[in-house]
């Protein structure tokens, strides 16, 4: 169970058992790392990114994290990531401008949002003026769900 507290995450051991989530969906794969999509995990919280990057990579996907959105473009032009899971609010690049610029210059690549902060309509709406929308999930969300959305959103065609 994924659980905030002051802008921490708790998660119970038993739900990062390798028997609870396959390492891919085509269990019967030669190759499993053909299968493993790519996530890069953006949060200026450190503690957040790495834990979510923990959770993934023992759902079976590869993850890194990045702590800000310059180090993310960095990073993304290397990894060439599948999706970008990212903050809203961070300093000096928000999450909006980062999926904008990931959607210029990495079009593959899924984008999904997430915040613990109300307020943030006005970043939001700064992305839809400039004709770019993205799905916003809640912080704290159940590892389960964040797992099956991004297993749902990788699976998806544009």
């Amino acid at each position: 169970m994924l659980e905030t507290y002051s802008d921490a995450i708790h998660f119970a051991d038993e739900f990062l058992s390798k028997d609870r989530l396959p390492l891919c969906e085509n269990t019967a794969s030669t190759e499993p790392d053909r299968c493993r999509h790519k996530i890069l995990v953006v949060d200026d919280q450190r503690l957040i990114a790495d834990t979510l990057v923990e959770i993934f990579e023992d759902a079976g996907f590869e993850a890194i994290a990045a702590y800000d959105g310059w180090s993310a473009l960095e990073i993304a032009a290397r990894l060439q990531p599948d999706l970008l899971l990212s903050d809203v609010l961070m300093p000096q690049m928000n999450g909006v401008q980062l999926a904008i610029a990931m959607r210029c210059n990495h079009p593959e690549t899924k984008i999904l949002l997430f915040t613990g902060q109300a307020g943030i309509s006005e970043i939001l709406l700064e992305g839809k003026e400039q004709g770019y929308e993205f799905e916003l999930l809640p912080k704290p969300i159940h590892p389960l769900k964040l797992i099956e959305r991004i297993r749902t959103t990788v699976a998806a065609e544009f």
